[in-house]
């Protein structure tokens, strides 16, 4: 704990005072570009992965990166999303799983899960996934069944959120977008899935024209 108190004060004497203007402004609301929803484990880094700045995403982890289908039980995902999507009208929520992911492998072996009975029964979301995996990766090595269950997961928690009446609302309204997407934190690769090819592909090559735009206007504005 010491060591996180000292990054605070250095965050107070390097780092605000260099982006006051930035947080003064922050202060007055926010309008981020997206809700990202992704898994707690601690080597996800969502600021450096996106390289996005205090407000331009509006966060939700949990283990698994799990969106529960929507019910008349309010639960915080429920809520974060109503949030987001129906008062800061983000115009994209994406879902992003990752590599090595703890919580995919005990939704893969839920008999290792007893004594977590929450995460038990919180990984029950994913069981759809899983079955998916046992149906088509039958006689597959175990890494590759794995790698199968982070993007079918993916697939599924994007399901999941139709669910959610403020979600489908906007999505019939064409001003709101999902997004499904796998990291790989070994290489730094993100895969994102193509819905026209019914596949997850480079990120580059998802978003080819938007990169190349984004990356255009940046170059110009340095």
């Amino acid at each position: 704990m010491p060591r996180f108190a000292a990054g605070v004060v250095r965050f107070q004497n390097d780092v605000y005072p260099q982006k006051k203007e930035l947080f003064e402004k922050l202060s007055l609301g926010q309008s981020p570009e997206a809700l990202f929803i992704t898994c707690s484990d601690s080597r996800i880094e969502t600021a450096m992965i996106t390289q996005t700045a205090p407000g331009e995403l509006f966060i939700c982890r949990n283990a698994g990166n799990i969106v529960p289908p929507h019910t008349n039980h309010t639960g915080g995902m429920t809520a974060s999303i109503e949030f987001a999507v129906a008062a800061l009208q983000v115009p994209h929520i994406v879902v992003c799983g990752h590599t090595e992911c703890g919580a995919m492998k005990g939704a893969m072996n839920p008999e290792g899960l007893d004594g977590l009975p929450h995460v038990k029964e919180w990984l029950s979301f994913s069981k759809a996934a899983v079955d998916v995996v046992n149906e088509l990766g039958s006689g597959k090595p175990e890494s590759e069944r794995m790698d199968m269950l982070l993007e079918q997961n993916v697939i599924l928690q994007l399901q999941h959120l139709k669910t959610h009446p403020t979600v489908a609302a906007r999505i019939a309204k064409g001003d709101l977008t999902l997004h499904g997407w796998v990291y790989d934190i070994k290489t730094g690769g993100v895969n994102a899935y193509d819905e026209t090819q019914s596949k997850f592909v480079p990120v580059n090559d998802r978003y080819a024209a938007e990169v190349a735009r984004h990356l255009s206007d940046h170059d110009c504005a340095a």
